[in-house]
């Protein structure tokens, strides 16, 4: 079953995705910056009054929305979860081709925001947060974390419904080529090799007798 897999699994790190990686980093580190200064420095002030706030102090044991937060096992589980996730993103992200650039983007920047709210679940089991959105007439709490889940899970969805060359809907000129491409090789492929092998015997056959034909009627 291994040996199936082994040459169609590919390492697929190029430039791109370097640079990929080192905005990963960055993300990482804005959002745990601003997770100890909102700390240190007590941050309160209005973005947009009753729309975008940040208030200090704010912390949430579960996930988003405050799920599992009573849960006495809900920190253990979310923990394990999010090494599962981050496992199964970084192996994405590893054998995604370097012209799935969109979708390395979204990938990383999943990633970037998972590790973040990881760190705080272990160090302090909660998520330090301190920005508040209204969300159909609630304020709800969040974190630059977030942002990049939201934001890359956005992309992600985007980009595969309409954008690369298996999405969806593809709307792109380059996804359509592409897919147009991958159609013709399947009808191709789908053509017994007897009925391609019996084709061009069949044309020469043909030209060989009119040849034939031709020649002994020249002749008379």
């Amino acid at each position: 079953m291994l040996e199936k897999f082994k040459g169609k699994i590919k390492f697929n790190i190029g430039l791109k995705s370097l640079i990929l990686i080192g905005v990963c980093v960055v993300l990482i580190i804005v959002d745990l910056v601003t997770k100890i200064f909102e700390e240190r420095d007590g941050w309160n002030f209005k973005v947009i009054p009753n729309f975008i706030e940040v208030v200090s102090g704010s912390r949430n044991p579960g996930c988003a929305f405050s799920f599992l937060a009573e849960a006495a096992w809900g920190q253990i589980f979310l923990i394990v979860m999010t090494f599962i996730l981050l496992a199964v993103l970084i192996a994405l992200f590893i054998v995604l081709p370097e012209r799935f650039t969109l979708l390395k983007v979204a990938v990383s920047m999943i990633i970037a925001g998972a590790v973040g709210n990881l760190i705080d679940r272990i160090a302090y089991r909660s998520v330090r947060d301190f920005v508040e959105l209204n969300m159909f007439g609630n304020m709800v709490a969040c974190n630059f974390a977030d942002f990049w889940i939201v934001i890359g899970t956005v992309i992600a969805v985007i980009d595969m419904l309409f954008i690369n060359e298996l999405s969806v809907f593809p709307l792109t000129k380059k996804a359509k080529e592409a897919q147009a491409k991958r159609r013709d090789e399947n009808i191709n492929e789908s053509v017994p090799p007897t009925e391609k092998e019996n084709l061009p015997r069949e044309e020469n056959h043909d030209a060989d007798t009119d040849g034939k034909s031709d020649g002994s009627g020249g002749g008379q």
